[in-house]
């Protein structure tokens, strides 16, 4: 099973090593990962650091974008793997068996999608790094959606005919029109409109840095309250009790595991 890997980045010669080193050290045949890079013409030197590297990607496309969500769709009209799924610079796979235990979980011919938990982390003095919220995705059962339920996209893998599908109805996968929530858009979507039923993989499949777009200030807060309320009444899933507990039902991540 050969999975699309597409990373989204922008300036982000910071971290976006960890992320290439990440799926370099993977089990999983290389021959069956395609990396994708969708770069917003970044101005530091991130395409140096990656063509620098000894594990390149299979395509790598660098300009000007109208954005995050933008550079997804782009990302995924390259995609050529039986499976897709984003890995962006601010993260990285969490250990080497990811993407084995994802395709195994792929192995039955009726899964379409598969997902797992994630944690937010802070780079430490040392190098290393130490965990600030983790983030349990818990099995998928479709009431949860009306309670704000959404898996961890970063941990999200789909069926590229599922993709297929929904570009062939909607000429496109992502609402380039929200700025912080057409990944919450996308997920009501697949679920209710295109009866996804996906797979949940208990354990950590990627580690997010801390400081990411839709959580960094409190102005981007608002704005993401704003637009998951135009998703919710969208979609037709849940109400404001909806909008009211998915942002509660984060404040259990900040509560360590054991």
């Amino acid at each position: 099973m050969k999975i699309s890997i597409i990373t989204a980045t922008r300036n982000s010669e910071a971290s976006i090593l960890d992320t290439l080193h990440s799926i370099a050290e993977q089990d999983y045949p290389r021959d069956q990962i395609e990396w994708i890079v969708i770069d917003g013409a970044s101005t530091d030197h991130t395409i140096e650091r990656i063509k620098a590297s000894n594990f390149q990607p299979d395509k790598l496309i660098s300009e000007a974008d109208e954005g995050i969500y933008d550079a997804l769709n782009k990302g995924v009209r390259w995609a050529t793997g039986d499976v897709v799924a984003f890995l962006h610079a601010d993260d990285f796979l969490a250990s080497t068996d990811v993407l084995s235990r994802v395709a195994d979980a792929f192995k039955n011919s009726d899964v379409e999608a598969v997902y797992g938990d994630l944690e937010y982390v802070r780079p430490q003095a040392d190098q290393g790094f130490s965990v600030v919220r983790y983030w349990k995705s818990g099995a998928y059962d479709p009431r949860r959606l009306r309670w704000g339920w959404m898996p961890p996209h970063p941990t999200f893998y789909l069926k590229k005919t599922v993709y297929d599908r929904v570009a062939e109805a909607e000429k496109d996968y992502f609402d380039t029109t929200l700025s912080c929530a057409a990944d919450y858009d996308f997920m009501l979507r697949i679920f209710s409109k295109y009866k996804v039923k996906p797979v949940y993989l208990k354990q950590v499949l990627v580690k997010m840095r801390i400081g990411g777009m839709s959580n960094r200030s409190l102005k981007h807060i608002l704005q993401k309250s704003r637009e998951d309320w135009l998703v919710i009444r969208r979609n037709r899933i849940g109400h404001i009790h909806t909008l009211v507990w998915k942002n509660l039902s984060k404040l259990g991540q900040f509560i360590k595991r054991g």
